[in-house]
């Protein structure tokens, strides 16, 4: 199964057009496990470009291939999944969309429930954060360490910390119970 793979390293892209060149040099100097493309662009015609792109990369690396939100792009791209918000489609359109063997992720936020109903409704991971204060969402909630603690005495799936993530701090993370750490400032800036 894939989603034994969401460990380790979970790279987001910067939400800006594609450096190519700068996220190969992070693969190669990082065992990133994971990579999921964000880009907050209505240009679809990109987007898809910027995604076979980093389908590519990621298949020469081992690497699985997640698209934020967007499950219509992860569906052409033939990505391994969708990683999905709040306010986002729900799992379960997701699921009919994509199959059974697409990874689909779900935010949790701070909040246990949601990542137990998540679990009930077919989610592969759950993402839980802001972890550590963030440069990418400064306005994020945070999310007390114990709160992944609980979670994974309470749910069997993956469980990914973001928000604020930097080498020098995934270590908490990873000992507070997270499989994956997310970055995105951290490894690309």
């Amino acid at each position: 199964m894939l989603d034994q793979r969401i460990q380790g390293l979970y790279g987001i892209t910067p939400n800006n057009n594609l450096n190519i060149a700068l996220i190969e040099r992070i693969f190669n100097e990082h065992k990133v496990n994971i990579l999921q493309y964000r880009h907050k662009t209505n240009n679809d015609k990109l987007k898809l470009e910027e995604a076979k792109q980093l389908l590519e990369l990621c298949l020469q690396h081992n690497t699985l291939f997640i698209v934020n939100d967007d499950i219509n792009l992860c569906e052409k791209v033939g990505a391994d999944g969708v990683h999905l918000g709040q306010n986002d489609i729900s799992i379960n359109t997701a699921r009919e969309q994509l199959g059974e063997k697409a990874i689909i992720g779900v935010s949790c936020y701070n909040q246990l429930q949601l990542a137990v109903k998540a679990e009930e409704m077919g989610a592969n991971y759950v993402a839980f954060g802001a972890l550590f204060s963030s440069i990418t969402k400064p306005t994020a909630s945070g999310c007390p360490l114990s709160i992944i603690k609980t979670a994974k005495e309470k749910i069997q799936l993956p469980i990914v910390g973001i928000g604020g993530i930097t080498f020098e701090n995934q270590r908490l993370a990873f000992q507070a119970g997270c499989d994956a750490v997310a970055m995105l400032n951290g490894l690309f800036s």
